[in-house]
């Protein structure tokens, strides 16, 4: 099914919106790149999984902004029949699963009529950026200072949490403008 087919169901149903990103479900080596404080892969994969069911409703939005498994697609299939919500992916640095003609690498989203642009790389400027219009990233693991009204979504940078757009809308209340904003 094409991006946009699947943004246009999961809209039609959604309930709550969360963004996240660089969960690197099965992958034990981030555990020591990133000091994650779990000492097995499945303690970790357990324990975000757990974190996201516990705020995500089946009936939920999930827009993962990269790196969800480096694992083949029926790994990563299995990973995702133990979320809850509907999912929609951005390719990431180690997104394999998602074959090579998958396409999908920034994501422009509307929400209350607030223009986000998702991507899994950190940008300095981005779609209507110049208007303070939003940007949610991952990549980074919570080491990279966001600029203006951007954000890493990791989960290394939020407690292992996906955010709702009510916790994003709140950080971007106390965030600067973005450096680039027409002023009026």
């Amino acid at each position: 099914m094409a991006l946009r087919e699947v943004i246009k169901e999961v809209k039609e149903e959604v309930m709550t919106t969360f963004f996240t990103a660089d969960e690197h479900y099965g992958h034990t080596n981030i555990i020591k790149y990133c000091d994650r404080p779990f000492k097995y892969v499945e303690g970790m994969d357990d324990f975000i999984i757990e974190n996201h069911n516990m705020v995500v409703g089946e009936k939920d939005t999930v827009i993962h902004a990269g790196d969800f498994t480096l694992a083949k697609k029926p790994i990563a299939q299995n990973y995702i029949r133990r979320l809850n919500g509907k999912h929609i992916f951005l390719s990431g640095s180690h997104d394999y699963w998602l074959g090579k003609k998958y396409e999908a690498k920034i994501l422009e989203w509307k929400e209350e009529k607030q223009q986000i642009v998702i991507c899994h790389y950190c940008m300095r400027t981005w779609q209507r950026s110049h208007y303070n219009s939003w940007h949610l990233f991952g990549h980074s693991h919570g080491t990279l200072t966001p600029i203006g009204k951007s954000w890493d979504i990791g989960v290394d940078n939020n407690n292992f949490y996906p955010l709702s757009f009510e916790q994003i809308k709140k950080i971007m209340k106390h965030r600067p403008d973005n450096p680039n904003r027409i002023k009026k």
